[in-house]
């Protein structure tokens, strides 16, 4: 049976990104959920082939000089094949992982002081060797102007921050209209507020208005000089939801070159990934976003939709227990339990019958 794709707009749940105040102070309002749905037939899985059994192996070496990485930790996962194995690597960086079928691998190093690597590989189940080179955090960036900053805060009028503070009050409310009053009379006392612009996209966002959103957020853009990611964000956001996700990324990159610790970021630019048929990736993009914020609830319905795509009904099951727990009467919870029954039902006629 194939998954047929379908969208459940639901008008209380927005990404994070959308969001001015902390989880505590301001609810989700926004959020496009993509979901597969039960069809009428089912095309079995064909299991892995577990007959042959054969060695990963490689070297880990450190960033500039390329000397060997020594006792850091190698994980070789895949979920077609159904392994989980961990390896140190010796002295001389060279680990080694044998007895493993074919199948699909992602390989990951995660190591203090350097970048998360992670590489998918396939594998045939013979002998695989492998090359894996650690990259340095890159050290924060210096702020730019941090005078300039310090001179434009102290620019902004008191009656802009006035009601630029009740717009985001009127927005935690859901009192849409108000908030957008507020957010409008700031950006009029202040034509540089660039932050009161953006939230004009948000509400008018929610408020269904997406060609003034787009206006908001691309206003946003031009007066930070596109320093401010959140608007880009939403940018890429309005693309996907009009249909073009090609420019959804695009436009998601350039918010994640300006802040790559969004994952709200990424979750965005997985859904385009995932719209563009490209489930590897927008799994990939799932995985940034919780690693940068491992209680994501929406990422994990990102890796469910990803699942569901590749006919991984057990692991979508999983990502789904994983979203529920996280956010239990969240607006999406409902759907989720709904999917939830749908992949029990396609994974138990996918089993074979004792």
């Amino acid at each position: 049976m194939r998954c047929k794709l379908s969208e459940a707009k639901n008008l209380n749940a927005r990404p994070r990104f959308l969001k001015a105040l902390p989880p505590n102070e301001i609810s989700a309002i926004f959020l496009t959920l993509v979901l597969f749905a039960f069809a009428a037939s089912v095309n079995a899985q064909e299991p892995s082939a577990l007959g042959r059994a054969g060695t990963i192996s490689g070297t880990a070496y450190l960033p500039g000089n390329n000397q060997p990485a020594s006792q850091v930790a190698v994980s070789l996962k895949s979920h077609d094949a159904g392994i989980f194995r961990g390896v140190l690597t010796d002295y001389d960086g060279h680990f080694e992982v044998t007895g493993l079928p074919s199948g699909t691998y992602e390989i990951t190093i995660e190591e203090q002081g350097y970048q998360p690597l992670r590489s998918t590989v396939p594998f045939d189940g013979t002998s695989l060797k492998l090359e894996l080179h650690l990259l340095p955090f890159a050290p924060p960036p210096a702020p730019q102007n941090a005078n300039t900053v310090s001179a434009r805060e102290l620019m902004i009028p008191g009656k802009a921050k006035d009601e630029y503070r009740k717009g985001l009050l009127s927005l935690a409310k859901k009192q849409f209209v108000q908030s957008l009053s507020h957010f409008t009379r700031a950006a009029r006392a202040f034509p540089g507020y660039f932050e009161a612009l953006y939230h004009q996209g948000v509400v008018e966002t929610d408020l269904g208005h997406n060609e003034e959103a787009m206006q908001a957020f691309q206003a946003a853009v031009n007066l930070s000089g596109g320093r401010y990611a959140r608007a880009q964000f939403g940018i890429g956001y309005l693309y996907y939801l009009q249909g073009k996700p090609g420019d959804a990324e695009s436009i998601t990159r350039r918010g994640l070159e300006v802040d790559p610790n969004s994952a709200d970021g990424y979750v965005i630019l997985g859904m385009a990934l995932l719209r563009l048929n490209r489930p590897d990736e927008a799994e990939r993009s799932a995985r940034d976003a919780l690693l940068r914020n491992p209680k994501m609830a929406n990422a994990y319905l990102l890796l469910a939709d990803t699942s569901a795509r590749k006919g991984n009904y057990a692991e979508q099951i999983k990502d789904l227990d994983t979203y529920l727990r996280l956010d239990p009467t969240g607006p999406a919870s409902k759907r989720a339990h709904e999917v939830r029954d749908v992949a029990q039902k396609m994974l138990n006629r996918t089993q074979p019958q004792d």
